[in-house]
């Protein structure tokens, strides 16, 4: 089937701007169109037709009163299309260009119902795009363009389609009309929101609802409308150098148009303000400068107004505004200038490091930069250095300071002259940095001596004689000129190798003068001396002694040398000699063997310093003594032993000790004897720990008033009738099969109360007499004998001691157990009489001996003072504390 392809070109005519019309079209035609056929119709409603003029650019078509492209003769389109333009123009010469792409299509042609139309054999239906003014203003709907299926030559079809304007936001955009497929659009669009849309049409059977065709996606293409004015982008602040020349680049404005057309966007810049000293080019929006006048110290900020349009700058354009701000950058065109002509300061002589004078400057460039920052320099009257001047960072002032003393009796007045630039140079002016005097005046004070020279020199041979003069160093008042007066003094003499003549200044040698010692640098020897005049006033000078060598020092060999031997060969080995001694006191040195070395070994010179050694027989490995006689240059020397040791090598080392391997005997006898000693040690102490329970006898010599008598036996006393003594069975058997302190506790008559000694304590309670068993012996000692066990109660019988300490002596238990009955009984016995029958048997306090006794008081037996006072055992010897210590730690 054929259809019928009627494309209208709509020229929209703006009220802002003259007619638009698409800049392109493509359309479907014939292989070879006809005279006489219609391409197209173009639509000029709304155009001023006596002001818009249509014209073609192709000969072969014309366009009539109505908008109509109509051929003229008959048009062969080849395979790859034609194309022609069509041209609108108005009175104002404002032209706009469309150009009209003939597609070619492989049609028949045939009538069909009087009328013509296209009938496609192998193509689809596939119209080009279509295209609509953006911000069309209507009225809508507005149809665009009737979409034709070729299925609808034989069905009865209706179209539906789906996508972007339709369905999809933008929704309410397009609408097609079901049964005609008339597209048309029902509002405005923006291009700069919606540049296309692309819609998918689908045609089906109105009967059976199937489709009869291939789906067919639809192009709407929304031209532009210059209906966005341009704007600025980026910041509108630019920077440039005071004094610049004219046509220097200020800087570059940038704008942008959101709109399409290459008119549209093609934006003029344009200066409203400032003309008279900047320009802008129209076409690129650099601003250049059209002076050199631009001074930063008269004015350095400008504001202009830069305009930006579109269409080129035409009247009908849309443009924008705004402000660009431009500062002037500082140069180095302005020098620093005096606030004075000249300027004056006093200083005392003698002085240093003193400020003497500030100097103000003013400089008009930009503050805290290089071209503002200022330096001072001192051109003239400072050849020796007295003087320095610097910058005060924060002012920017010249800081004129006394650097080096100034002497008033050599000059009463100092003349200088003073420049000042800044960091930068200058630049932009043919001004020139500035210079003023400043006079400089010179006070006298009255000053303390000064030495003839600051320094001075004197040489000196070491070993010299004490008393000998080395030289005089002496002082004159700077006033008088005169040395009347002035006593002279050392202050630093390290060695206290020299004395100072206090009245004259004459140097002597004090003590003898090494030139090898340490206080000697590099030959010399300092020493500080002082001036002291009448008023107390000092100068201070140095001696050096530059002293020179003597030959007191012999060449010296290493006393130990290592000479390796190597299977097959004789060893040998470097010897190398030292003399502290300078030339020619030292090297080159000889050396020689002593005759009874000669023929055994051998000595051979390698340089100044060093010979080699080698042994002309096998020798044993092991150590040999050489005799060598070696002496100087001027033949001071000696003969000396060296020590040589013959050993097998590795990297230059001995394999093997300085000393044998094996040990002789007293090598063993020194290792045994600290083990031997260690177990003596073990020995006595255990024999002590052991022998400390055993009771000493005490022989009774008589006359042993005031010291310790014994109290390990019993026996009845004169007053006592053994026959009276009637002891209880009961308290026997329980005082035989209990402990002592399993005794008192049955008994219940006996407590333990305190440390003290028997009788030390007693009192009556019931009637009963109690006695503190457990204070015949101290706590520590009670414990350690017998074991802790004895106060732990639940004991089971017998008397309650450690077995392992009666395990060792028999006699010893019998002993312990004979006199713990006895004791026993007797306690028992006395329980039962009257206060005074036992008076006899207590401790007697015993007769103080004075003061300064050797014995001194037997204070553990008495019963006065604190009985639990037991620092009477710190007066018992060395011995005794020594042997308390181990039996305790046991």
């Amino acid at each position: 089937m054929a259809k019928f392809l009627i494309l209208y070109l709509v020229l929209v005519v703006s009220r802002v701007e003259s007619c638009f019309i698409p800049t392109s079209k493509h359309i479907h035609v014939p292989e070879t169109i006809r005279a006489g056929f219609r391409v197209a119709t173009v639509e000029v409603a709304d155009c001023d037709a006596e002001s818009t003029r249509l014209t073609l650019s192709d000969p072969n078509f014309t366009i009539n009163s109505k908008g109509e492209i109509v051929a003229l003769t008959s048009v062969p389109v080849a395979i790859r299309g034609r194309t022609f333009s069509v041209l609108a123009e108005d009175n104002s010469g404002l032209r706009r260009e469309m150009e009209v792409h003939l597609i070619r299509s492989e049609t028949q042609e045939s009538e069909h119902k009087g009328k013509g139309f296209l009938k496609r054999t192998k193509r689809r239906w596939s119209p080009p795009p279509f295209n609509i003014l953006e911000n069309g203003k209507g009225p809508f709907p507005q149809d665009i363009e009737e979409i034709v299926s070729d299925s609808a030559a034989t069905h009865r079809v209706y179209y539906n389609f789906s996508g972007p304007g339709f369905d999809q936001h933008p929704v309410g955009v397009f609408r097609l009309d079901r049964i005609t497929g008339m597209l048309s659009v029902l509002k405005a669009v923006d291009r700069e929101e919606f540049p296309s849309f692309t819609l998918v049409t689908k045609v089906f059977d109105a009967v059976t609802h199937k489709p009869t065709d291939d789906p067919l996606p639809i192009t709407i293409i929304v031209d532009d409308m210059n209906d966005n004015a341009p704007t600025f982008t980026g910041p509108l602040q630019f920077t440039v150098p005071e004094q610049s020349k004219a046509g220097s680049i200020v800087g570059k404005v940038n704008a942008t148009d959101r709109d399409k057309d290459a008119l549209h966007i093609k934006i003029k810049y344009t200066l409203l303000s400032g003309l008279d000293l900047f320009a802008i080019h129209p076409d690129t929006g650099v601003i250049t400068t059209v002076t050199n006048t631009l001074d930063r110290e008269v004015k350095d900020t400008y504001m202009v107004t830069v305009q930006i349009k579109d269409m080129d700058g035409a009247v009908t354009g849309l443009s924008n505004t705004g402000t660009a701000t431009i500062t002037l950058s500082d140069i180095n065109d302005n020098p620093p200038t005096f606030t004075k002509t000249s300027y004056d300061a006093t200083v005392k002589e003698n002085e240093k490091e003193k400020l003497i004078l500030r100097i103000p400057v003013e400089d008009k460039d930009l503050m805290n930069t290089p071209n503002w920052i200022s330096k001072f320099i001192i051109t003239k009257g400072n050849e020796k250095g007295n003087f320095r001047i610097d910058t005060d960072p924060k002012t920017n002032e010249g800081l004129l300071y006394i650097s080096k003393p100034l002497d008033y009796e050599q000059g009463k007045n100092v003349k200088l002259e003073i420049m000042a630039r800044n960091e930068a140079d200058l630049v932009g002016t043919t001004a020139q940095w500035v210079s003023i005097p400043v006079d400089v005046a010179v006070t006298n004070v009255d000053e303390g001596p000064e030495f003839s020279a600051p320094t001075i020199r004197f040489n000196v041979k070491e070993n010299t004689a004490n008393g000998t003069v080395i030289g005089t160093y002496t002082a004159v008042d700077p006033e008088t000129k005169s040395s009347d007066g002035i006593k002279y003094f050392k202050v630093t003499d390290p060695a206290s190798w020299i004395s100072v003549d206090k009245n004259t200044g004459v140097l002597k040698v004090a003590n003898i003068i090494d030139r090898e010692s340490h206080f000697v640098q590099d030959g010399m020897y300092n020493i500080t001396m002082k001036a002291v005049d009448a008023s107390s006033k000092t100068g201070t000078g140095t001696v050096i002694l530059v002293v020179e060598d003597d030959n007191d020092n012999k060449p010296t060999l290493p006393s130990k040398l290592v000479m390796c031997e190597k299977e097959g060969e004789l060893g040998s080995v470097i010897v190398v000699a030292e003399d502290t001694d300078q030339s020619p006191f030292s090297s080159p040195f000889s050396f020689s063997l002593q005759p009874e070395y000669v023929g055994k070994w051998s000595l051979t010179r390698v340089n100044e310093t060093a010979a080699k050694l080698e042994h002309l027989k096998h020798l044993h490995a092991g150590i040999h003594e050489v005799g060598v006689d070696i002496k100087d240059l001027q033949g001071y020397g000696e003969k000396q032993m060296v020590t040589v040791r013959i050993c097998q090598c590795r990297n230059g080392a001995c394999l093997d000790k300085d000393s044998s391997a094996a040990l002789g005997p007293l090598a063993l006898l020194a290792m045994l004897l600290p083990l031997a000693l260690l177990l003596l040690l073990c020995l006595l102490l255990a024999f002590f720990c052991v022998t400390k329970r055993e009771h000493k006898e005490i022989d009774d010599i008589g006359g042993s008033n005031g010291i310790l008598l014994k109290s390990n036996t019993e026996a009845p006393g004169e007053e006592v009738d053994a026959s009276l003594i009637t002891v209880p069975t009961t308290v026997i058997e329980q005082a035989v099969k209990g402990s002592v302190k399993g005794f008192e506790t049955n008994a219940g008559w006996v407590g333990n109360k305190s440390a003290s000694t028997i009788g030390g304590r007693s009192m009556h309670e019931g009637g009963i007499y109690k006695s503190d068993m457990q204070d015949y012996y101290s706590a520590a000692q009670y414990e350690s004998q017998y074991g802790a066990q004895q106060f732990n109660g639940g004991l089971s019988s017998g008397v309650d001691f450690d077995s392992r300490y009666f395990a060792h002596d028999s006699a010893l238990l019998h002993t312990w157990q004979t006199n713990g009955r006895y004791l026993q009984q007797k306690l028992a016995f006395l329980g039962t009489e009257e206060d005074g029958r036992y008076a006899d048997d207590i401790i007697h306090a015993y007769g103080f001996e004075g003061v300064g006794s050797a014995a001194g008081s037997v204070g553990c037996c008495s019963d006065y003072g604190d009985n639990d006072d037991l620092g009477f055992l710190n007066t018992l010897g060395p011995k005794f504390k020594t042997l308390a210590d181990v039996c305790t730690k046991t």
